[in-house]
């Protein structure tokens, strides 16, 4: 990663960039810049939801696993997006997986911390619940579609 800070790095980022400085700091405390190779699993459906990504370059395939048709790709994301939503509720056990399907750049939280942050104070908590919820939705709709592809047109 460059040499940016982990904070000059959210606060350049579009999921939280509009933070107050308080925030975007201790954020940064919870994360850490990270290189993210093409080919790399980041993780698979149903397993511990550990961590999250706020992606600043580079590509990464969401995928769903269907049973006799393999992991098919849901959706593309990149930079400027957000990467993991299922830590930030219980069972905390991942709904979809991911592959790093372009060399990525990122900023990795670590998933109990963050939950510790929004658990010590409501508001940030509710604003990052928010966010997260809109990125939820986002990847639901985007699962709808392609599986409405996938078997509106099968292989």
């Amino acid at each position: 990663m460059t040499s940016m800070s982990v904070f000059d790095q959210l606060a350049m980022h579009v999921f939280i960039a509009d933070f107050p400085a308080v925030w975007l700091r201790r954020m940064a405390m919870a994360g850490r810049p990270v290189h993210l190779p093409a080919g790399r699993r980041l993780f698979r459906e149903d397993a511990a939801a550990d961590r999250f990504w706020l992606l600043c370059g580079g590509v990464v395939a969401v995928d769903l696993h269907v049973p006799g048709r393999g992991d098919i790709v849901v959706e593309r994301i990149g930079p400027e997006t957000v990467l993991g939503w299922s830590w930030s509720r219980p069972p905390y056990r991942w709904r979809f997986g991911a592959v790093v399907a372009e060399d990525a750049r990122a900023v990795e939280f670590d998933a109990t911390r963050v939950r510790a942050l929004m658990a010590d104070d409501a508001v940030l908590g509710r604003e990052l619940d928010a966010r997260l919820l809109d990125v939820a939705a986002e990847r639901l709709q985007a699962a709808r579609h392609r599986l409405v592809e996938f078997y509106a047109f099968p292989a």
